[in-house]
């Protein structure tokens, strides 16, 4: 299966690096947003998307919010969400567990956290 990776997060900075440890796995189909208004129309208008990475702390719409309206949109309930972000207290990742958000990393990672991250994502919703 391709991937194609939308990115979401209002650091340029961290986009680069999400976007540098994907492409350094071998994932060449990236597509970025600033915030999760900017991911929504991405992802309407892009079926190709197959996979968010998205942070949660964001201006206009957050991560979490983005998760809710991606899993309550028909089109787009069933694509893999990856949050990645700072916030790591137990009660914000089980916040985010119960918006369904698929896996969770808490910054700073490397590229391997996110390569198992994505796998593990990729084995739960294939099975």
């Amino acid at each position: 299966m391709s991937l194609k990776f939308l990115v979401v997060d209002d650091s340029v900075t961290m986009r680069r690096i999400v976007i540098n440890s994907l492409r350094n796995l071998g994932f060449e189909e990236i597509v970025e947003a600033g915030d999760g208004k900017e991911a929504l129309t991405k992802l309407s208008s892009d079926d190709a998307i197959n996979f968010v990475i998205t942070d949660w702390n964001m201006p206009v719409l957050s991560g979490l919010e983005l998760i809710r309206a991606i899993r309550s949109d028909e089109k787009t309930n069933a694509i893999p969400v990856l949050m990645v972000t700072t916030r790591g207290v137990k009660e914000d990742i089980i916040e985010a567990l119960k918006a369904r958000v698929n896996n969770y990393v808490v910054k700073p990672f490397t590229p391997q956290i996110l390569r198992e991250k994505i796998d593990q994502i990729l084995a739960s919703v294939s099975s």
